[in-house]
């Protein structure tokens, strides 16, 4: 048998950051991380399962801060209530509670993060992709956001041409970079990127002035605008990048938890359950300050709902 020891050992050859914040993040990791397909077993035996969640990814996943509600963090989210259905079903399934213990997951480290077994999954807005697929597992579709430009409307920005010698901002570890710089180079536009930690500081730099355009998916960043106070100066152009769908973040290696959780899925798609939810996030204000992104259900989710399906994209 493997021990800790060499488990930790080869992740820090591989990965040295990764390998530290695993054991300080979740000791019984480094076995998720050496991918014994054990996942559902594991939950059961420790009760415990960890969830990764984004910091500013309104509507999917996001934190409440702490003085929002009664001293202490809160997690929520479209996603995030979709992994705590998963957690309902696991909780039938072993017949005993689950203790949830949420870790966050930058954009640019989740794809590793679950990979080596620092969380179980995520629970957050990351595109199934054929690259990502070579790393880590995804869920059925549960959301196919499209890829849009948001300009602030004083700069005389009216198509995807006009961002010639313009900043644009995307956010790190985000398909969105590289889409808007495969457009650049085949429009041979020459485009001064920014980039931001997190959707917020993205937004924060649009705020500031110092990006012309913010490109990312449409759901975040029409969160985004809707908190911000210059909501009024921005507006999306018509063009799409590109279509993404999502999936919950899983281990490569065990296709039984794979099974698990789209089992869940289809069951939630089945019941009008995942419709709820997508209302509950989409269609009504969301806390902590009552925005209403007032999207409703998309062609293509609803294609994806009737048809249950993991597809990625390139």
């Amino acid at each position: 048998m493997t021990t800790l020891r060499q488990i930790m050992h080869r992740l820090s050859a591989a990965t040295p950051l990764l390998a530290a914040l695993l054991f300080a993040a979740n000791p019984a990791a480094a076995q998720a991380g050496a991918g014994a397909g054990q996942t559902l077993g594991r939950i059961a035996g420790e009760r415990v399962i960890y969830l990764g969640h984004r910091e500013a990814a309104r509507p999917f996943s996001y934190v409440i801060p702490a003085a929002e509600v009664n001293g202490r963090d809160s997690f929520a989210g479209y996603s995030w209530d979709i992994c705590l259905k998963v957690v309902d079903a696991l909780e039938k399934r072993i017949g005993q509670k689950i203790e949830v213990r949420p870790v966050t997951m930058p954009a640019n480290t989740r794809i590793m993060m679950v990979k080596v077994g620092i969380a179980t999954m995520d629970c957050g807005s990351t595109t199934n992709t054929v690259a990502r697929q070579k790393l880590v597992a995804f869920s059925n579709t549960f959301y196919v956001a499209d890829v849009r430009i948001m300009v602030n409307k004083d700069k005389g920005i009216r198509s995807l041409g006009d961002l010639n010698g313009r900043r644009v901002v995307t956010t790190l570890g985000t398909t969105a970079d590289r889409l808007i710089k495969q457009q650049a180079f085949a429009r041979n536009l020459n485009i001064d990127y920014v980039a931001g930690n997190s959707h917020a500081e993205s937004m924060a730099l649009m705020n500031a002035g110092k990006a012309d355009a913010y490109v990312g998916d449409d759901a975040i960043i029409a969160a985004q605008r809707a908190g911000s106070p210059l909501r009024d100066r921005f507006a999306f152009l018509d063009e799409t990048l590109a279509s993404e769908p999502y999936g919950l973040v899983l281990p490569r290696d065990d296709p039984q938890f794979k099974k698990f959780v789209d089992e869940v899925l289809v069951d939630l798609m089945r019941s009008g359950e995942l419709a709820r939810l997508y209302d509950k996030w989409f269609m009504n204000p969301i806390p902590p300050d009552g925005i209403n992104l007032q999207m409703p259900m998309s062609e293509k989710l609803k294609a994806a709902i009737a048809n249950p399906n993991d597809k990625p994209v390139n």
